[in-house]
């Protein structure tokens, strides 16, 4: 329903940002119209077209490049390429008529209050009563933005900052002024979630909102630690990742793939508007200024705090603006961490071991905390929506207050103290009390310190969290791989849990248990987990264990009992859904294809991957990814079953994974019945919801029916094109007889063409390839190289 009162969104200001909504809109399947300003100039490409200043396409020119350009961005914008036809180009002047028909104006253009007034003005004549405008402002105070506006058009503004890049970053910050009204924000909060899939936090009109402010303050600090306690820029990042629950990119990387211009305004933007101790820490230091006048932006300008010089990677030093080679740094602490299990652990291990890295870390925390404790109230209602701003934002593991907790209220503000660190009255009114932690669970359900008491949690009633229903009424059964729960409303749920949800004997056992169960007592089954992927593929190592001890009957017994149990998915009386997101590759996609319906994550990369460890898919990939091209065919209308026979064993002999769901379709991994879940917190209900619909509809089992092949004569077709392959150079010797395994599958063996085979001889042909495939020592080595270094080996 919500999807529905936005039918048509506006986005002016086509530059990286302005794109990239307009994208993620068209992603979600809203048309959008860019619009950008009128160029002055011709391009000399122009003029040896004839072309006038007049001339729509120069009129246009702006937004129609920068369209395009989305079609080379890293990480890409676009779900799918086909989504760019639901983006229109326009200009600022010509086009602005067109927002009568439009229902949420986006305005993205340059930080400068009186230029976006301007533009607001205009907005103002044209945009239709009703209808939302927002600003996607990084820290303009929105309250300003709308002097002089028309009841109307200040009733339905606010501010919706959204993260760069928008497709992938989870965070709005949606900021409310005081004419906003309250059904409009309530509005934009729910179509946040539900439709756009982002995690909203409302913030408060103050400079950077909630995580930008937040963020630079924690990357100042850090900047400034560093330079007193003589650490290097590799250093520092060696030791503020994931060893923190940060990202990869840890705090310099991350500055360089931001780009030091763009926190350097952004840093500017909170020193111009605040006083005191709070305007030193975000006075930018003397070199990163240097930095930022020699150009030296980071990765969009060829180096920044590092520097690629062939394979090598260098540092800066900040002292003399020389580069050199890389450091870590190795300290007790950080060997004491990395034995400990869980962030928490990690974190606490690290604060209060008294060396370089535990004092470097102390000081950047709990300056981080404090800071955070001082703005609560200022930039945010509740200590939820900071923690989950940066968490959305910034993608740090744990908020700061659930880091705070994680090193221990009491003890941490003990130490600060005896420093002489002076503690926000809120925090030691809260000790008084004996209340010693900002969050609380209890019976499965999270609470959290507020003015002197604690209150629930909120979350989207579509936000299933599996571990709390496990808490809260335990598992119908378990085994060291799975898990079945009852998730409600007569739906039961398979979840995984075993090391990187790889499949072995235990999940294949758990799949045959629920599926009878779920046939016996429940209205149907979700396959889903809310692990860090759906599923990487089978237990290579007990794989080739089993296989270098010489069990190839082990193996072949394995197989059989994989076949087996996806048969049983897919032919089962209830309606089975799969819910993948991630990295669902290998045995991760041979699992969905068989349910009665997939609902899909947006981010799902999927795939067949095996030919990168010498294999072919050995849980009936091979007949399935066939059987969903052959049924994704329209009714009635002739086909080329050759072509559908190329067109799959193109797409696993090249290992093809989709880089969204949307692409999963176009790869017939998914059909065009199944579903896309833009939240992913939202996947587990999406699939639920699936399961309930089909059970409602009667849902009647697939009938087995026999699978045309291509035979003889198309195996020799797929040949050609994999020595063709071999001879230009482009795969070995070895991809080449795996390449013939595959073919001779999907071929279905030596058969004449358009025969119709059993489904049970596709599984026999690919249990005996893969069981042969295997046993080759090349593939082995394969494997082995994928189990140790964790990337394919080309031999």
């Amino acid at each position: 329903m919500l999807k529905q009162l936005i039918k048509k969104a506006a986005v002016l200001g086509s530059g990286v940002m302005g794109s990239g909504i307009a994208a993620h809109l068209a992603n979600i399947g809203i048309p959008t119209l860019l619009l950008d300003i009128v160029p002055r100039d011709l391009t000399k490409e122009e003029e040896a077209k004839g072309l006038t200043l007049a001339d729509k396409p120069v009129r246009n020119r702006i937004s129609t490049q920068n369209i395009q350009k989305l079609l080379k961005q890293k990480p890409a914008p676009l779900t799918s390429k086909k989504n760019l036809a639901l983006i229109e180009a326009g200009n600022l002047e010509d086009d602005l008529v067109k927002l009568k028909d439009v229902d949420w104006v986006i305005e993205v253009v340059v930080e400068n209050l009186n230029v976006k007034k301007q533009v607001f003005e205009k907005v103002d004549q044209y945009r239709k009563p009703g209808s939302i405008v927002s600003s996607n402002t990084s820290g303009i105070s929105v309250e300003a933005m709308v002097e002089g506006r028309s009841d109307d058009f200040k009733k339905h503004f606010l501010g919706t900052h959204f993260f760069n890049p928008p497709r992938y970053l989870k965070l709005l910050e949606v900021i409310p002024t005081q004419y906003t009204s309250p059904e409009v924000l309530s509005f934009m909060k729910t179509f946040g979630e539900d439709v756009l899939g982002k995690g909203v936090v409302i913030a408060k009109d103050t400079p950077n909102f909630i995580a930008n402010r937040i963020g630079t303050y924690g990357l100042l600090v850090t900047v400034r630690e560093m330079l007193k306690a003589g650490l290097s820029v590799g250093e520092v990042d060696s030791i503020t990742g994931p060893l923190i629950g940060r990202a990869k990119s840890a705090t310099f990387r991350t500055l360089d793939v931001v780009g030091l211009d763009t926190f350097y305004h952004v840093a500017g933007n909170v020193y111009e508007q605040v006083e005191g101790k709070e305007k030193e820490v975000f006075e930018i230091p003397a070199f990163l200024k240097s930095m930022v006048e020699k150009g030296w932006l980071g990765s969009k300008s060829g180096q920044g705090f590092f520097l690629k010089k062939g394979k090598e990677i260098l540092e800066l030093d900040p002292n003399t603006l020389e580069y050199g080679p890389l450091k870590k740094l190795s300290s007790p602490a950080v060997e004491l961490a990395k034995q400990e299990k869980g962030t928490a652990n990690k974190l606490k291990a690290l604060v209060y071991t008294n060396d370089k890295a535990g004092q470097f870390l102390w000081k950047t925390f709990t300056e981080s905390f404090i800071y955070s404790a001082q703005l609560l109230g200022v930039i945010a209602d509740d200590i939820v929506a900071i923690d989950r701003a940066m968490k959305w934002g910034f993608g740090w593991e744990m908020g700061p207050f659930e880091a705070w907790d994680a090193i221990g209220v009491e003890k941490s503000v003990q130490k600060l103290k005896s420093c002489g660190v002076e503690i926000p009255t809120w925090i030691t009114d809260m000790l008084g009390k004996g209340h010693t932690s900002f969050y609380l669970e209890e019976n499965g359900e999270q609470f959290y310190y507020d003015n002197g008491q604690y209150r629930l949690v909120e979350t989207n009633p579509k936000a299933i969290n599996l571990k709390k229903i496990k808490q809260q009424k335990g598992v119908i059964k378990k085994n060291s791989g799975a898990s079945l729960i009852d998730i409600g409303d007569g739906v039961a749920l398979l979840e995984f849990h075993s090391p990187n949800n790889a499949i072995g004997l235990d999940i294949v056992q758990m799949i045959n248990y629920a599926v009878d169960e779920v046939e016996k007592n429940y209205k149907g089954l979700v396959i889903g987990n809310q692990g860090k992927n759906f599923c990487v593929g089978a237990n290579l190592a007990m794989m080739l264990m089993e296989v270098q001890d010489d069990n190839i009957y082990e193996l072949d017994l394995i197989v059989r009992h994989l076949h087996s149990a996806l048969l049983k998915v897919k032919y089962s009386s209830k309606p089975v859904v799969a819910a993948p997101f991630g990295m669902t590759l290998g045995g991760g996609a041979e699992v969905c294809l068989p349910a009665a319906h997939i609902q899909a994550s947006s981010e799902t990369y999927m795939g067949l991957v095996e030919v990168g460890v010498g294999l072919l898919p050995g849980g009936g990939g091979n007949k399935e990814l066939y059987m969903k091209h052959l049924e994704n065919l329209p009714n009635g209308v002739p086909f080329d079953l050759q072509k559908v026979a190329n067109k799959v064993f193109e797409t696993i002999a090249t290992a093809k994974v989709s880089t969204s769901a949307a692409e999963a379709r176009e790869n017939n991994f998914l059909s065009s019945s199944d579903g896309i879940s833009f939240n992913s917190d939202h996947l587990i209900y999406d699939a639920k919801q699936a399961v309930l619909a089909l059970h409602e509809k009667g849902y009647k089992p697939r009938v087995r029916r026999k699978v045309p092949v291509v035979g003889e004569t198309g195996y020799a077709t797929l040949l050609l094109g994999a020595e063709a392959m071999r001879l230009s150079g482009y795969i070995s010797e070895h991809d080449l007889k795996i390449a013939k395994r595959i073919a001779y599958v999907i071929a279905g063996g030596r058969v004449p063409f358009g025969t119709e085979v059993d489904e049970q001889y596709l599984l026999d042909l690919e249990r005996e390839a893969f069981l042969s495939l295997i046993a080759e020592p090349k593939s082995q080595q394969r494997m082995q190289h994928m189990l140790v270094k964790g990337k394919p080996l080309r031999n």
